[in-house]
């Protein structure tokens, strides 16, 4: 079983900045692609972007492309997603989660494809 942990959420302005982090204390986060999902209220969760276990592969939703950033630092077991330059349609809960398969953009894109998922945490964006 792999846990995930994710923080970082909270409240900012429109323009604003913020950066998710997502923690597992399992050693094989390594070999685990990584994604984040968000859910708004009264919508379906989406995928925002993901990251193979080597990094060496990106994927962002053409929604966030050139606002957010995906990464990772595998000796901390850690993921990230720095969002910069955040809009009121980016308020949802946000998730990551882990896959310990790889694939295209279609298939890393869809909630199946994960195997293990963290609560979520809560990021909204003012006007």
């Amino acid at each position: 079983q792999v846990q995930l942990v994710e923080s970082g959420g909270g409240s900012v302005q429109a323009g604003g900045s913020l950066r998710l982090s997502c923690v597992t204390p399992a050693r094989t986060f390594s070999s685990y692609a990584m994604g984040w999902f968000r859910q708004a209220p009264g919508k379906e969760r989406e995928f925002v972007a993901a990251i193979s276990w080597s990094a060496g592969w990106i994927y962002h939703a053409d929604s966030v492309k050139g606002r957010f950033t995906i990464s990772r630092d595998v000796a901390k077991n850690t993921g990230f997603l720095q969002m910069n330059n955040l809009k009121p349609e980016d308020t949802a809960v946000y998730y990551c989660a882990a896959s310990r398969r790889w694939g295209t953009a279609q298939v890393m894109g869809v909630m199946a494809a994960y195997d293990y998922w963290g609560q979520g945490t809560q990021v909204t964006v003012s006007s």
